[in-house]
């Protein structure tokens, strides 16, 4: 699966390209998509940090290429912009907020929704779809396996009428090597993290939730949401994104995880 990456890269260094302005890519924008608390680590860790309180960042990414606008995840629903005191899940128990709406984000960088021309999401959890069909315009990019997987009463995850490539595997969105959605199921039948390239930062990987905190990378012998999701699988992606880091030389941005995002710089910076 990463040799498609790789090759990409190395195809496009042979032509002189990666050097400058990232191939295509000049920015990359980080939003504030929401804020979770959740009563108990252990949901993430089995057996770990049981009853331990854990709050957890929701950031979304827009990124500018020469060809145009692309949207990495949406984040939790808009609406809850206007509960101050969020909204808490019944079932999990998870309280959420959004402190201002995707589509203020955008529009205070002077970006209408109808520019946004392609977006992907890592995967269909709410907190990461939440406003995709603000965007109804938007090619969107999601893994076959992903696009499939009903909903728990059938109904299907996207609507039907939404522009969709269905991936199956690794996908050059740019054809240049800059921006790479890659496949990492086990979290879900299609989650897929995206591989970004920029001139000044270097290359990073956008996780989505194949891990959710740092210490997800050195506890091995448990994977989050195991039930329901594919355990072997989790593991595989995980070992080749990890694979994929040291090779690229890549710098691993977890979205979720609060002490680190509270260290980026936030949109309307952006980082080149």
């Amino acid at each position: 699966m990463r040799t498609i990456v790789i090759a990409i890269a190395a195809a496009a260094a042979a032509c002189g390209s990666l050097p400058a302005a990232a191939a295509g890519v000049d920015k990359l924008y980080v939003l504030d998509c929401g804020h979770i608390s959740a009563t108990d680590q252990s949901r993430w860790s089995p057996g770990v940090n049981v009853g331990v309180p854990i709050e957890l960042s929701d950031n979304c990414y827009l990124i500018h290429h020469a060809q145009g606008w692309f949207l990495w995840d949406t984040g939790l629903p808009d609406a809850l912009a206007a509960l101050p005191d969020g909204a808490k899940d019944p079932n999990t128990g998870f309280v959420t907020k959004r402190a201002k709406t995707l589509a203020s984000e955008l529009d205070a960088l002077g970006v209408k929704a109808s520019d946004i021309k392609a977006m992907a999401i890592s995967h269909t959890h709410p907190d990461h779809v939440g406003n995709v069909e603000e965007f109804p315009q938007a090619m969107l990019y999601v893994q076959k396996a992903e696009y499939d997987w009903p909903n728990a009463n059938g109904t299907p995850r996207f609507k039907p009428e939404h522009p969709v490539t269905k991936l199956e595997g690794d996908h050059d969105v740019f054809g240049d090597g800059s921006v790479v959605i890659i496949s990492t199921p086990g979290h879900t039948p299609g989650h897929q993290s995206l591989f970004v390239r920029l001139a000044k930062t270097g290359p990073l990987v956008l996780s989505g939730d194949l891990y959710h905190y740092p210490a997800e990378r050195t506890l091995k012998d448990f994977l989050p949401f195991a039930a329901r999701g594919d355990d072997a699988k989790e593991a595989s992606s995980k070992d080749e994104v990890e694979a994929l880091l040291k090779d690229k030389g890549a710098t691993l941005w977890i979205q979720h995880d609060l002490e680190a995002d509270a260290k980026l710089k936030k949109s309307p910076a952006y980082y080149d």
